[in-house]
């Protein structure tokens, strides 16, 4: 079996959502769930061996605008949260990822040699991400206690804005330049990143966005959890020009699983079949190289298609990568190295 380090997962909204149900995270996580997608269970039956988790403040009842007759739909965006709600619920989503750690239901994961060592050792190698930066001021005080906390990656917008940026609706067919980019409150947080070893995800940003990252960042370019868009032209997938500059500084984009990511058509459907996702990687590949291109699943965030599942699902695609004629270094790369080689790059490790 083949060990995958995921760029991109939303189990802590899940675990999150369960607490404030009265459900116990820990025990959900370690004994396995009967919903979502990533359990230890699950992951240890799917190879699944760790990956960025996402703290994420949810946006109340978004839901996408059904297509019309020619299957295009456009999302209003959601509207902008409060700091002082989005830190309360950032912080609850930090201290259950604190919990899992303590518990030894996985392990906290501050350093790529944290991350091998807990692969190693079979345990869930978690990389705490924010995605999206409501619960951070200005001033960026609560970044430094997130940092305390494990924080290792983020993301200065959803699909909503902030202080820091601005962030893409969910829409079909649409470019990604749909506003302007990052602010000046959000070029000094890409500049903090920089110095305390941060990643810096560009999923959910404008096409502006992106490009201020790539101005004012010394570090590679990635974007998580996205595919091409040439392939499927939703505003939150990669232009060719935005691959060609992640490639140029040796980034990374993680393969969504999302199904409204990967068809064609753009619909949110389960019957979606592995062709789609590896003719993305193939896309993908041939524009970057074989060192640009990784997994971001978006598990237990969308709809994912039926043949994968769930997490324990997750060797199905490692297994049509395979008979696309992925193997060896190559599906290492693709699997696990490529993320382990931009986080080290941006911490300032040895891969």
């Amino acid at each position: 079996m083949q060990a995958v380090f995921d760029g991109h997962n939303d189990v802590l909204l899940r675990l999150w959502s369960l607490k404030r149900g009265g459900g116990d995270p820990v025990a959900d996580f370690v004994n396995g769930a009967a919903n979502g997608h990533i359990d230890a269970p699950r992951a240890r039956e799917g190879g699944l061996a760790g990956g960025l988790c996402a703290i994420y403040i949810p946006s109340g009842g978004l839901i996408l605008r059904q297509p019309d007759e020619n299957g295009h739909y456009d999302t209003p965006m959601s509207a902008p949260l409060e700091r002082q709600p989005s830190l309360g619920i950032a912080l609850d989503m930090a201290s259950i990822a604190l919990r899992l750690d303590r518990a030894g239901a996985w392990r906290l994961c501050r350093s790529v040699g944290d991350i091998r060592n807990a692969m190693a050792d079979g345990v869930f190698a978690a990389v705490l991400h924010m995605e999206g930066c409501e619960a951070i001021g200005a001033d960026l005080s609560e970044l430094d206690v997130f940092y305390a906390a494990g924080l290792r990656s983020l993301g200065p917008v959803w699909s909503r804005h902030t202080i820091f940026g601005h962030g893409v609706p969910f829409a079909f067919p649409r470019s990604p330049d749909t506003g302007p980019g990052l602010t000046e409150a959000g070029e000094a947080l890409v500049r903090a990143c920089d110095t305390m070893g941060i990643l810096v995800d560009c999923a959910h940003m404008t096409e502006k966005g992106f490009w201020d990252v790539a101005r004012v960042s010394t570090r590679p370019l990635v974007h998580s959890h996205s595919n091409a868009h040439a392939l499927t032209p939703v505003a939150r997938n990669v232009t060719d020009r935005q691959m060609d500059a992640i490639a140029e500084r040796k980034g990374v984009v993680g393969l969504n699983f999302a199904t409204t990511m990967l068809r064609e058509d753009g619909l949110e459907n389960a019957l979606t079949p592995m062709s789609d996702l590896i003719r993305h990687i193939d896309y993908m590949v041939e524009r970057m190289g074989i060192d640009c291109v990784a997994i971001g699943s978006d598990y237990d965030g969308a709809t994912i298609p039926a043949e994968i599942g769930d997490a324990s699902g997750t060797q199905v695609l490692v297994d049509a990568l395979s008979d696309a004629g992925y193997r060896g270094d190559d599906l290492a790369k693709l699997l696990r190295e490529n993320w382990l080689r931009v986080l080290a790059e941006t911490w300032g490790e040895t891969p």
